[in-house]
């Protein structure tokens, strides 16, 4: 290599004065590594977790001006597939549920059914502040204050409604939580 004098530069000196590769601190080969190459060691919880986080499938449930902004998440733009999260309509095959806007009373009964048909393990997403407190209808006659006095609740994601952006770290959120969880089993 030359420098713009035309001059021959030494591979030394792009490599930092006196290094030479393969020497200095290497840490030795592990014995697992010796006697099964290529194999992975881990917990079984925190395999499966692995797999859970990066395979989430989300029972979409689009009450109100959320759903469009939650809908938006799934599109090219953002594209939520990246992350291992499909959208699935049946909840017998969800791992996730997504509670997008305002819950009236009404729908408190199809939204626990929902949820009891979900298998084990199942996660709650409440998105927005109608999903979380009630937002600008709080103390309305016909409005839940928030999804979690009808199902238990894993993430909140704030705003009026949340961006895209907000879906995207709070999915993120739970598959640090779903992460941490495996560790913590004994």
């Amino acid at each position: 290599m030359s420098d713009n004098d035309g001059q021959f530069i030494s591979e030394a000196k792009f490599l930092g004065e006196g290094y030479r590769s393969g020497l200095g601190n290497n840490p030795a080969d592990s014995v697992f590594n010796r006697v099964l190459p290529n194999a992975l060691t881990a917990k079984s919880d925190e395999l499966f977790a692995l797999a859970r986080k990066s395979s989430l499938w989300t029972l979409s449930f689009g009450l109100a001006c959320c759903a469009i902004e939650m809908i938006s998440t799934h599109m090219s733009h953002h594209d939520l597939d990246r992350f291992g999260v499909v959208t699935w309509p049946s909840p017998r095959q969800a791992d996730v549920m997504i509670v997008a806007g305002t819950v009236v009373k009404k729908m408190a009964d199809p939204i626990k059914l929902l949820y009891e048909q979900m298998p084990e393990p199942k996660w709650v997403i409440a998105m927005g502040a109608c999903a979380t407190n009630g937002g600008p209808y709080y103390k309305s006659y016909s409005v839940v204050m928030g999804v979690d006095h009808l199902i238990p609740v894993d993430v909140y994601i704030p705003g009026c409604p949340p961006r895209p952006e907000a879906l995207m770290h709070g999915i993120m959120q739970l598959q640090e939580k779903i992460t941490m969880d495996s560790k913590k089993l004994p």
